[in-house]
This record gives C-alpha cells, structure tokens and sequence, in this order.
C-alpha cells in the first residue's frame, strides 16, 4: 500500500528540491526513498526507475523555465523582450540549479511532458526572436546562438567558475545586450 500522501508529483518535487540543493547528479532513488520516509521498493509505486524519474524533474523543470520566460516577455517585443527573458532565465538558473541542469539537454521524445515543456519554451524564444524579423533557419541559428550565449554564462555562474572580481551582473547585462546587437543585423 502507497505510504499515504505520497504521489509521483510528491516523488517529483523532491527530487528537484534535492537536485536544486545538491546537484543534479545527486538525485538518486535511494536518497529520494529517504527524503519521502518510505523505503526503496516503495518507490517504485510511483515511480518506474531513476531515468523515469529524471525525466519527470527535467519536464517540471521545463515547464518552469518556459513559464518564467513566458510571464518576462509578455507585453514586450524586441531588444526589451528579449532583456526581459534573459534576465528570466538567469533568475531561473541561479533560484534552481540543481533542476536547471535538467533542462540542457535535448528532449529524446521519451517523455510526452518533457516535449511539450521544451516546446513551449522553444515557441517563446522564437516569439522573441520574431521581435527582431528573425523566421525560418536565421531564427534557428539565433536560438541556438542565444541559448549557447544564455547557458554557457549561467552554467559558468552557478559552477563559481567566475574569479575575476568584476560586478557579474554588469558582464551578464554586456552579454545581453552583445546578443541584442547581433540578433538585430542577424538576418
């Protein structure tokens, strides 16, 4: 019998509290078992197997990010669009690391909610990259650019990869608008 009160979603939101505290490679069955009080097996009644349970995190994740995206450009359009989702997915990134990680890779289209998270903060940087005259492969080519741009800086971040003791926050807000810039003559 299911411990009561514990669900899949109650299985889920653990695992991105402990990835968020202590890394995603640290989500394991084992350690997710402990933080719901019921032992391994029981689990299982919730959740198929750790990739299962991966996959659920980086789907919530997902969705997460894609909302907060979502809420940042509402109203807005070009280069004040796409400050606005930059400084969003940042603020997602900092708030949620452990959960962010989830987010990296490419759905493989084993997770039905895991596609339709991607997908949804997929047609929000396109709406953005709209705002410049971006379509077709040019906007393509932006996204990737923009998400290489975004990531590669966050996941510098939240890895205290940066030494130097300039002001983070002024070399983030440089990048940024470096991106504005090219987005505007990309096409």
């Amino acid at each position: 019998m299911p411990r009561a009160g514990l669900s899949t979603a109650k299985v889920v939101e653990e695992a991105a509290a402990l990835a968020d505290e202590t890394g995603w490679e640290s989500i394991s069955l084992a350690a997710i078992a402990a933080r719901c009080g019921v032992k391994l097996p029981s689990l299982y009644k919730h959740i198929a197997s750790l990739e299962a349970l991966r996959l659920e995190v980086s789907a919530l994740a997902l969705r997460e990010l894609a909302a907060a995206m979502t809420d940042a450009v509402l109203g807005r359009s070009g280069s004040d669009a796409l400050h606005s989702l930059a400084a969003a997915y940042r603020g997602y990134a900092l708030a949620h690391p452990g959960r962010y990680a989830g987010t990296v890779a490419a759905p493989t289209g084993e997770h039905q909610g895991q596609l339709e998270a991607a997908g949804a903060g997929l047609r929000v940087v396109e709406a953005t990259l709209a705002g410049y005259g971006l379509t077709g492969d040019d906007a393509v080519d932006a996204a990737r650019a923009l998400r290489a741009a975004l990531h590669g800086f966050v996941h510098l971040e939240t890895n205290h990869a940066f030494g130097l003791p300039a002001d983070i926050d002024r070399s983030y807000r440089r990048l940024v608008e470096g991106v504005d810039a090219a987005m505007a003559s990309w096409a």
